[in-house]
């Protein structure tokens, strides 16, 4: 496991390609705007997503997924809504039997698919785990004190994965529960949006610690339905990953939704951004798979009421809270 390629060249992706090459690998990172390419093979900087922060000589980007191919472990960091397509393009050059770790979070729009699902589906026969977590790109690039979960079935795998990424300041923990480490990781940038809102129209600490709360209920729920353990979404992957996304303006999906509470349009918001906005485009497909598994989610399934049917915010907030009271284990 010496050579790392990574598909995804945002700034997770060109912070977990600094990580690698912090953990002497040789990197390799694809991305598909040129531009990025040429930034960091040229000046160093990936100066469209993580601006500011110089790149290892030893970080080579390119636009071919065949190069990325030749790696000896493939880290998957497109958006969620992209991972399909370009699995399916990459599935061409794939050497069997390297392992392929999903990075990103979300949820598929239109089959409500996990990320593992879907690489399952497009590359049966790969070994594969999941990276998620409590992480800011921007701390992890500059090598700030970071725990994270990696989640394998195959626990050895999940354990040489671990010693090939992890640094002193990047540490991965290993777990075979992999439905709680991708339900966690997607659902969380929808509970954040919500949080953000509480926070834009300055409803107060209290609010925000009980959406938090009540929205690990709600990961939690969904997440056991799918196979996993409730215990595990207490961990990094879990309550660890809804606290950080949920609590800072660092959070796209957080920001957004505080400029949501302000008053801004989810349109002004979003035309302002490259990078994208992971909670937007997976809060239908959480109220769909919450539909589908009969699963009680009305937190998230509020916020794709907000984004997707034009519900006004304050009357929202208002059906949330005249919701029946209930024993706090539902």
């Amino acid at each position: 496991m010496e050579r790392i390629g990574i598909v995804g060249a945002g700034a997770w992706g060109t912070a977990l390609a600094i990580t690698a090459a912090r953990a002497g690998r040789p990197v390799t990172i694809w991305a598909h705007e040129p531009d990025v390419v040429e930034g960091i093979n040229a000046a160093h900087e990936n100066g469209v997503f993580l601006p500011g922060i110089a790149l290892d000589d030893g970080i080579v980007a390119t636009t071919s997924l065949a190069e990325i191919a030749k790696s000896d472990v493939i880290l998957w960091v497109t958006p969620a809504q992209f991972v399909r397509p370009v699995l399916r393009e990459f599935a061409r050059h794939y050497r069997p039997g390297t392992p392929v770790v999903m990075c990103a979070k979300g949820i598929e729009e239109g089959s409500f698919a996990l990320m593992s699902d879907v690489l399952a589906e497009e590359l049966p026969k790969a070994p594969w785990g999941v990276l998620s977590g409590p992480t800011f790109a921007i701390e992890v690039a500059k090598g700030q004190p970071t725990a994270i979960t990696l989640a394998c079935e195959d626990e050895a795998l999940a354990a040489r994965l671990a010693h090939a990424l992890g640094t002193p300041t990047f540490r991965p923990y290993w777990s075979q529960d992999v439905i709680a480490a991708e339900v966690g990781g997607a659902v969380k940038n929808v509970l954040a949006i919500a949080c953000g809102i509480v926070s834009g129209r300055n409803l107060g600490h209290n609010a925000q610690a009980a959406l938090i709360t009540r929205g690990i209920a709600e990961i939690t729920r969904l997440a056991v339905a799918r196979g996993a353990q409730p215990v595990s979404l207490m961990g990094l992957a879990g309550l660890g990953d809804l606290i950080l996304t949920a609590t800072s303006m660092m959070s796209r999906n957080f920001s957004l939704g505080a400029a949501l509470g302000e008053g801004r349009s989810l349109d002004a918001v979003l035309g302002e951004r490259r990078a994208v906005t992971e909670g937007v485009f997976t809060a239908r497909a959480v109220r769909g798979l919450a539909a589908k598994t009969g699963i009680d989610m009305p937190i998230a399934c509020a916020i794709a009421e907000v984004l997707f049917d034009g519900a006004e915010i304050g009357s929202t907030i208002t059906n949330l809270l005249a919701r029946p009271l209930r024993a706090e284990r539902d």
